[in-house]
């Protein structure tokens, strides 16, 4: 809680209009609130939804969905610690698909996980399933099945606007890189010898960033293109991406029926232009147009 007062606080300082700000944890320059901005799209809950899934057949007699969710990355998973309204094109695809398991946004119980405690929180069952920047890859696997990919990422690096030192990997030598704990940028970042500072949030390596505690910030460019627009004129995103991260909806690993509902309902929201629409009104607002739906892998 403290290093997301001192992030708003933060936001507030650095403030280019004249509106003030809210309250703790809500943003005064959120583009989102502009008049003329995309609308989030509303998404129809089927009231006959039937999965063949223990995990649905708890959540349907609990009479609520338990969804995992990052809470500090604009325009992807964000919280507002005041109200605890989330929003970003994340929380847009979870509420997708829990419509399309029968599910009302006020029957989503939202559980904030750090990088680190995906992986246990989805074997123990402490989560139906996980919706946030988790990239599929062959090691999580073993333990975690994904639906998806929903988008598809690349990491890239944050610096301050004025940095003219930090061009793309190859220029981090011996540079201090700050990253999440457990997340996949730590191995990617370290092939190129540069200095890792890590935290549970990428906040609190953005936070060190503006304070010039560390030279750049390192994660898949759509999270760090938030905050270059959360910090527009402060930071930057260099905009030379080392790898393709295709980012997955994490469940249970035995649970197949459940991949398989879940998959449907991505496909079905990308027919239907929900997808675009949730975009264009979350990433889309940093100035990065929407791309074509990356194609679903099912297994």
């Amino acid at each position: 809680m403290r290093t997301r007062r001192t992030f708003a606080v933060a936001l507030c300082a650095i403030a280019l209009t004249a509106t003030a700000c809210g309250k703790d944890g809500t943003p005064g320059t959120d583009a989102a609130s502009a008049s003329n901005a995309p609308k989030l799209p509303t998404y129809t809950v089927k009231t006959d939804a039937k999965v063949d899934s223990q995990i649905f057949d708890k959540a349907k007699k609990r009479g609520q969905l338990i969804i995992g969710a990052k809470a500090d990355q604009p325009f992807l998973g964000f919280e507002d610690v005041a109200s605890g309204d989330r929003s970003g094109f994340d929380i847009e695809i979870a509420k997708m698909i829990a419509a399309d398991l029968g599910f009302t946004p006020q029957q989503i119980k939202w559980q904030t996980l750090v990088s680190s405690q995906r992986e246990p929180a989805i074997a123990n069952g402490q989560i139906d399933f996980y919706v946030g920047t988790y990239s599929i890859n062959d090691e999580r696997k073993k333990t975690v099945s994904f639906a998806g990919p929903y988008y598809v990422a690349g990491q890239d690096l944050l610096v301050k606007a004025d940095n003219k030192d930090i061009t793309g990997p190859d220029s981090v030598n011996g540079k201090n890189v700050c990253t999440a704990t457990g997340s996949t940028s730590i191995k990617n970042i370290q092939k190129y010898n540069a200095k890792i500072t890590q935290f549970d949030t990428y906040s609190a390596c953005v936070e060190k960033l503006l304070s010039g505690e560390v030279d750049a910030v390192t994660t898949d460019d759509a999270i760090l293109k938030g905050y270059a627009s959360k910090f527009a004129g402060k930071l930057k995103v260099v905009g030379q991406p080392f790898t393709k991260e295709n980012y997955g909806v994490g469940m249970n690993k035995d649970d197949a029926a459940l991949r398989n509902a879940v998959s449907d309902a991505l496909k079905a929201h990308q027919d239907n232009g929900d997808w675009k629409k949730a975009y264009d009104a979350t990433l889309g607002l940093s100035g990065s147009a929407a791309p074509t739906p990356p194609a679903l892998e099912r297994y």
